[in-house]
Parts: structure tokens; C-alpha cells; sequence
């Protein structure tokens, strides 16, 4: 049966949930109006159009095929930013990679997509080692990029099934290696048409793409500006004052963070001219702390304050509504557009008000399962409670979180032992291996332990290795050269045995608990 209209806040523009083909978002807004403004210059509507054709023929007639999968590892270039749009319209699957992973989980991400084709700047590219590409082709992108937006062929948008597969985002589970989940052509147009309008923007706002676009965050950047026929100036920083300055100099409306970079330009100077012209700020990713909460609405008072919450698998999940966020600092509020999000109990019935549960989606925004990992889809991709609106497959997010008389979500904790470092989420088991391959440790139990900065801080509790001097050096130089920044160690704990339970394995909940105390 049809689901229920949603009931939705004043807009800037109307909520329509038929769902069309992701490259369709170039041609939202009106011809002549900015769409894309970055070192190279401006992009217009009509231009962002005729670009996204000309990349997604180029991609074709390097002899790919519809459903193959094009991995890019690249900063915020003008080729990243049209990728996902290019691949769309040519039929292809796009894998964006974060720019900040190292060659061991690229060539991960590549083998196990079976990327046909990796897009990379130089940089990188030169960091790889043979069979890293696993039989993907490399295109440099300082070498061969132009070519590709700079071809005479063009292809006209496209008129694929909104349910066809349109790109794999790589994100941690609690065990194991990244996984891709899978997103449709639905999933992310119906995303970006959800929150320009629960963010109200218009084709006059104009929204600096701090966060990578390797995540569904960062993406929604580009998507949700351009749904509204806004403009996307994306850039790449190195401290706060580079977003303030940005923000003064590209007369910025609109600006997307997580709670360490929140923290950071707090702290930062902001010009009057540089907060005068902030409608909204959003953060996800991770919960902003009152105080700070209390910070930004000062610093900010003209700007709405969202705050949000999500998950890769089911795109973001709720919104404070910002009139609420003085009063509720602590809530993580309701429903997006097109998103149903459930509490419920252990045995799949829904919890009263004020009861923890299962905070579980069902909706248009469930991703379509996990690539090529039906064990694992079907670990978090499992049936809809008997009460959901939307009959079929939901997603069981592992948090725990409790629904008040006021309608209100605030969020408990998470039932598994993921680690979110300055908005990225990791995995243990892939720290641990790395320490593990180091040849210093024995045995390890990598954990989350709270970071005012970052949200959360890595820390490895080790057992060293039989017979290797100086353990801690190693360990440390092998990690720096194989773990990206984000996932290392703020401290490494050593411990001469670690506890293990009657079944002979390690004891990682007592070891935990040692610490969260």
C-alpha cells in the first residue's frame, strides 16, 4: 500500500517523491543560474548539463560498460564533483573513495567492488603497489582528466530505472573490512530532494562542500543544492580560519560540518561580514554537546542550527527542527521527508514513549543491501516491524534510542562497538589487524574512549610480541605508513596477557569495560 503523506515544515520548494535518475539534478535548476563554482571558475546550469554529458560519453568510450564501477580517490576537483552526476547518466556504478585512506584500503575497495576503473590524482596514484588495482585501469588525473570533460560527444540525461544501482559508498561495520552499500538512482535523488526541503534552500543559496565526497554527507552537499538549483562551491581546507575565510569570500549561505570541525571554528575568529550572510549550518556525524550547541547559537544567531542524525544504509535519518534546538539541545528530533524511523523492542513490537528500543528505517531511503555480502545485508537489512507504513525490507541500525511524550528522539548509545572519529565511523577489527600485521603485537582490543575534539579517540590495548625490541616503535611507524590519520591510536595501552573467556577467546567485553567506567 501507498505510504502516508508527509508532513513537512514551510519550504523553499515543493516535496515531490517520484524518483528520477540521479543525473537529472543538472537540469533543476534554471539555465543561466550558478550551479558549480570552484578554482576553475563558474559552472552554470545549462553548463553543469553539457559537462555531466560530455564525462559520462568519455567514460563510455573507454570501453565500459553500464553496471561497471568507476572508483575515484580524489580531492574536491571539478572531476570529482561531476562523477557521481557522469556516472549516472552513463549507466555506471560510481566508488568514491575517501582521499584520506591509504593504498591498503583502496586496493580493499577495489578488489571488492571489481572496479573496472579508478580515477585518481597523481599523488596517489604513485603510493600504489602492483596488484592494487586488481585489474582496475588507472586514469591520472592531472595527466588525463581534462580529456574527459572535453570531448565533443554528449550525452543527453538519461532515462535509467530509479531503482538501478548508482553507486557503492564504502563505510566500516563493526567487524570486518569496509563494506559497500549499495545506492540507488531512487535513494539519492529522493535524499537530496528530502533535505533541500527540510533545510528550505533555494536557488539562491550557495553551500561550501567542506566534507568529503567519499560519504553520503559530504555528497548531499552537491545533491541537495543542486535539487534546490542552488550553488555548490566545493573546497579543500587545512585549518578553520580556511572555511571562515571561504564562507566571507564566497559569500556563503549555507555550511555542513561534524562536531570536531564545529569545535574548531567555534574557536576560530569569524568577521561580521562572514556570519552575516550564514542562513543555516547542519551537523551530523556524530552529537554536538550543549555547550558547544550554545557556542555556535551565539556565535550564528541569525542561523538555523540543524542538527541531524543518520546512517549510510539508510541515508540521514532525522532532524531537529532548528526552533527546537535551544530547548532540546540533547535530541536528535524526528523523521526526515520519505524516511519512517521506529523504536522498537527485542521482540519487534513498538516501545511506549520514553522506553529504549531499536531505533530501525523502513522507507524510500534504504539502500538496496551491501555489495556482494548477502551474510551481512542480511544482518542489518531484515523485514520491517508489523507495524512499519512501508511493508518490506528495514534497517536495523544496532542504536539504542528512546522516543518522548513530545514526539522527540534523543539518542542512548549504540549496541555495537563501532568508533566514530571526527565523523568518520571505523571499525575495530581492521585497526586491530593492523597492529596485528606489524609483527610487534600479539594480541590487541582497539575502542573508543571519549575525545572532547574528535567525539571519540582510538585506543589499542596490546599484548606485545615474543621477542621484539622496542614493541612501541614499531608498532607505531608500521601504523602511521599503513592507517590513515583519522584511525590511529591516540594512545596504545600494554598489557602483559590479555583476559580471555571460558572459550579460550578474548575477554573484549571485560577489557572494554574496563575502560568505559
Amino acid at each position: 500500500m501507498d505510504a502516508p503523506p508527509v508532513v513537512l515544515q514551510e519550504s523553499a520548494m515543493p516535496l515531490d517523491d517520484r524518483p528520477r535518475p540521479l543525473d537529472h539534478l543538472a537540469l533543476c535548476g534554471a539555465a543561466a543560474d550558478s550551479a558549480l563554482e570552484d578554482g576553475e571558475g563558474v559552472l552554470d546550469y545549462a553548463a553543469l548539463d553539457q559537462a555531466v554529458g560530455t564525462l559520462a560519453a568519455a567514460l563510455l568510450g573507454r570501453g565500459l560498460e553500464p553496471g561497471d564501477r568507476v572508483a575515484s580517490w580524489l580531492p574536491k576537483t571539478r572531476l570529482a564533483c561531476l562523477l557521481p552526476l557522469g556516472c549516472a547518466r552513463a549507466g555506471l556504478v560510481h566508488v568514491p573513495i575517501n582521499p584520506l585512506l591509504k593504498r591498503a584500503q583502496v586496493a580493499h575497495i577495489l578488489a571488492d567492488s571489481g572496479a573496472a576503473l579508478l580515477i585518481a590524482g597523481e599523488a596517489r596514484a604513485e603510493t600504489l603497489e602492483p596488484g592494487d588495482l586488481a585489474g582496475a585501469a588507472l586514469i591520472v588525473a592531472e595527466r588525463d582528466g581534462p580529456a574527459l570533460l572535453a570531448g565533443d560527444a554528449a550525452l543527453p540525461s538519461s532515462a535509467h530505472d530509479p531503482d538501478r544501482l548508482a553507486a557503492l559508498l564504502y563505510t566500516s561495520g563493526s567487524t570486518g573490512r569496509p563494506k559497500g552499500v549499495m545506492l540507488s538512482h531512487a535513494n539519492l535523488w529522493l535524499g537530496a530532494v528530502s533535505v533541500a526541503s527540510y533545510l528550505r534552500l533555494s536557488s539562491d543559496d550557495r553551500t561550501l562542500c567542506v566534507l568529503p565526497l567519499s560519504f553520503d554527507y559530504g555528497q548531499n552537499q552537491l545533491f541537495s543544492t543542486w535539487a534546490a538549483g542552488g550553488c555548490a562551491v566545493p573546497i579543500d581546507y587545512l585549518v578553520a580560519r580556511d572555511v571562515v575565510r571561504a564562507v566571507e569570500q564566497r559569500a556563503i549561505t549555507t555550511l555542513a560540518g561534524v562536531p570536531p570541525l564545529w569545535l574548531q571554528l567555534a574557536e576560530a575568529t569569524w568577521p561580521a561580514a562572514a556570519t552575516a550572510g550564514i542562513r543555516r549550518i547542519t551537523n551530523s556525524g556524530g552529537r554536538l554537546a550543549e555547550p558547544l550547541v550554545r557556542r555556535l547559537r551565539a556565535l550564528l544567531p541569525e542561523a538555523d542550527l540543524y542538527s541531524m542524525y543518520g546512517l549510510t544504509e539508510a541515508f540521514r535519518s532525522t532532524y531537529l527542527d532548528p526552533g527546537l534546538i535551544d530547548a532540546h539541545p540533547d535530541s536528535i528530533g524526528r523523521a526526515i521527508p520519505f524516511a519512517e524511523v521506529m523504536v522498537v523492542r527485542p521482540d519487534g513490537t513498538a516501545a511506549a514513549p520514553d522506553e529504549p528500543g531499536e531505533l530501525v528505517h523502513a522507507g524510500p531511503l534504504v539502500a538496496q543491501g551491501y555489495w556482494r555480502d548477502p551474510a551481512r545485508t542480511s544482518e542489518r537489512f531484515r523485514p520491517a516491524p508489523s507495524f512499519s507504513r512501508y511493508p518490506g525490507v528495514g534497517v536495523w541500525s544496532g542504536d539504542t534510542v528512546v522516543e518522548g511524550a513530545d514526539g522527540l528522539l534523543r539518542f542512548v548509545g549504540r549496541d555495537d562497538e563501532m568508533i566514530k572519529v571526527s565523523g568518520n565511523r571505523l571499525s575495530p577489527q581492521e585497526i586491530e589487524d593492523a597492529a596485528m600485521a606489524s609483527g610487534a603485537v600479539r594480541e590487541a582490543v582497539a575502542m573508543g574512549v571519549p575525545d572532547e575534539a574528535a567525539g571519540e579517540a582510538v585506543l589499542l590495548v596490546a599484548q606485545a610480541a615474543d621477542g621484539i625490541d622496542h614493541p612501541d616503535r614499531l608498532l607505531a611507524a608500521y601504523l602511521r605508513r599503513t592507517l590513515p590519520g583519522f584511525m590511529q591510536p591516540r594512545q596504545v595501552l600494554w598489557r602483559d596477557r590479555l583476559p580471555t573467556g571460558p572459550n579460550g577467546k578474548l575477554d573484549r567485553a571485560a577489557i572494554r569495560a574496563e575502560f568505559r567506567r
